[in-house]
């Protein structure tokens, strides 16, 4: 049996077989049918140029096969996929001026130095009484509303 696969196994099985593990990567997006199909093209591409047994095809295969999928999770493991845009300790260290009065109880309203998501003016609430014109940090944001505290607070 295994000399009729050593006979049977061309190279071109092997460019075939890999690149139809490659187009089912489209469907699962693991990583590992990209490596595994991008091993059998190598092999098939080797067994090309320096014909070879069945058994050093899958030897080969083998090997390589964990060589991609360990530099592909390797890879893809060092890209951010995550950005800070919109999360809530953005801009934590922005300083701003009140321009309407803040209370415990209610919201007042400030100008920041830079832009929070794409705005200089917020609504923003705090646990002290803030007059017109302190200078205020961010302490947190939660959703839409910007805590903030005096300078001279924290």
């Amino acid at each position: 049996m295994v000399e009729f696969l050593d006979h049977t196994v061309a190279w071109w099985v092997w460019i075939i077989g890999g690149l139809i593990l490659i187009i089912l990567e489209l469907a699962t997006g693991s990583f590992i049918t990209l490596g595994l199909g991008m091993a059998s093209v190598l092999v098939g591409v080797i067994d090309l140029i320096i014909p070879m047994g069945l058994l050093m095809q899958l030897i080969l295969w083998i090997l390589f096969s964990i060589a991609f999928i360990t530099l592909l999770f390797k890879w893809f493991k060092k890209q951010e996929s995550v950005s800070n845009i919109g999360q809530s300790n953005l801009g934590l260290d922005t300083i701003g001026t009140v321009t309407s009065e803040i209370t415990p109880s209610s919201r007042g309203k400030v100008l920041f130095d830079e832009p929070l998501l794409g705005s200089t003016r917020w609504s923003a609430s705090s646990e002290y009484s803030i007059e017109i014109g302190i200078r205020v940090t961010i302490v947190a944001v939660n959703g839409q509303i910007i805590k903030v505290a005096p300078i001279n607070k924290l």
